[in-house]
């Protein structure tokens, strides 16, 4: 299968790529800087320049591909203050491929994510899909990228093979440099403690970025139109316990921060890090046959290389 992958050179992508060659599938990479062009090229991929603001180009390798993998998404306009401009590239990008594959029955993977579904019990692919799935407790922007996955779900009424693949907030793994895990060790440095807010017994589901990226792959070649799936390898791991693995690496103490002070302490993660949202992935596992393989996050954070510091540029 001829695949178009957004997103190739990303932490989730420069996953998905190997795992779509391996399995014998050509895959094109969009790609918008020299580097990340070189990184596609080094894995067998063949580059196609652009961006996602470039939907005319978008649209092109769209009709040209037997399917697409959408993982790009704005992250560092989003980070900085513009997250809703970033919704609205990412928004307008999965129309235009669910038009580009309209009538086609060919396969459209799309990335969201599993945190805020459900706050205090576990998630399941069944849930964030109801009149109630924008509501006002999902963090950090979610209920609009919700939105686009619901977009993204309806074009199975045009004759695309759409699929959503939730992802939980840390997807961890070596070389994960800018996630919520490696910034939590980076907080933990510059606060000299390990924290935790409250009592620390809220939960994250987690997943292998490898184990992730054979979803992915799973979804291209099997997803039913219209179905959604969850990239989940633990359904949740406490809080207190992700930051008492760090304060052990690094040798500092671990401390409990009130719900008050996290704001200060955690900046733009506190919201996020205060969050009660496991989820389940038993339907996924069932369904599809997805089996996840790799370590947990503590296993993970066990092997020591997400306390290597990483030289500046």
């Amino acid at each position: 299968m001829r695949v178009f992958v957004t997103g190739a050179s990303g932490w989730i992508g420069s996953a998905v790529v190997p795992e779509l060659i391996g399995a014998g599938h050509q895959v094109i990479g969009l790609a918008r800087s020299d580097t990340s062009a070189a990184a596609l090229t080094a894995t067998g991929a063949t580059v196609h320049r652009g961006t996602l603001d470039d939907l005319d180009s978008l649209r092109s390798a769209a009709r040209e591909s037997d399917g697409v993998i959408h993982l790009a998404f704005k992250h560092d306009i989003a980070f900085s203050g513009d997250f809703q401009g970033a919704a609205d590239a990412d928004r307008r990008a999965v129309e235009t491929f669910g038009e580009a594959l309209a009538g086609s029955d060919r396969p459209f993977v799309i990335a969201s994510g599993t945190l805020g579904l459900a706050p205090g019990r576990v998630a399941t692919e069944r849930d964030g899909h109801g009149p109630d799935s924008g509501a006002a407790h999902l963090i950090g922007g979610a209920s609009i990228r919700m939105a686009t996955a619901h977009a993204a779900l309806s074009f199975a009424s045009t004759g695309v093979r759409s699929s959503v693949v939730r992802l939980p907030p840390t997807v961890h793994g070596q070389g994960d440099h800018h996630g919520f895990v490696a910034t939590l060790i980076d907080i933990a440095r510059q606060k000299g403690v390990s924290g935790y807010i409250g009592h620390g017994c809220n939960r994250w589901p987690t997943v292998h970025r490898s184990d992730a990226a054979h979803l992915f792959r799973l979804a291209l070649e099997e997803a039913p139109a219209g179905s959604t799936w969850h990239a989940v390898g633990e359904e949740g791991v406490a809080i207190r316990d992700i930051a008492e693995v760090i304060g052990r690496h690094l040798h500092l103490p671990v401390v409990a921060i009130a719900p008050e002070d996290a704001a200060a302490h955690f900046t733009w993660m506190a919201g996020f890090l205060a969050a009660d949202s496991p989820a389940s992935s038993a339907l996924t596992q069932e369904l599809l046959g997805w089996k996840p393989t790799h370590p947990g996050l503590i296993e993970d954070l066990d092997q020591g290389h997400y306390f290597h510091r990483v030289p500046s540029l």
